[in-house]
């Protein structure tokens, strides 16, 4: 299973970012099944849960993103989103996109997000 994550880039403290997480290779019925978490590792740092979204769209966020980021996820073009608003220098990080179907995971190349005082 391949994910395509894209969106990144340098932004502003105060600034957005939408970054997408694509599974085109994915069949419809398989993406409707499948767990979808944001991760980020900065350098140094070990990597963190950001944000992710269950087959029935319930979210869980990490502490340090509540309210500022938020997770769609768009099933008929096998689509993950990461909406991140209010951006801190502290979210500069790769970000990984992953999928989970019957206990097994999958991990795209990340995106990186460069966030400037």
């Amino acid at each position: 299973v391949q994910l395509q994550a894209s969106g990144g880039g340098l932004v502003q403290a105060g600034g957005s970012l939408r970054l997408s997480c694509a599974v085109p290779g994915m069949i419809l019925s398989t993406f409707w099944q499948t767990d979808f978490t944001w991760y980020r590792q900065a350098p140094g740092r070990e990597r963190e849960l950001v944000i992710g979204i269950s087959r029935d769209g319930s979210t869980n966020y990490g502490d340090s993103v509540k309210g500022r980021f938020t997770i769609s996820r768009d099933n008929a073009r096998k689509k993950v989103y990461l909406q991140m608003n209010s951006l801190k220098t502290e979210d500069s990080a790769t970000y990984y996109c992953n999928a989970r179907r019957s206990g097994m995971d999958f991990w795209g190349e990340g995106t990186q997000v460069t966030v400037s005082s």
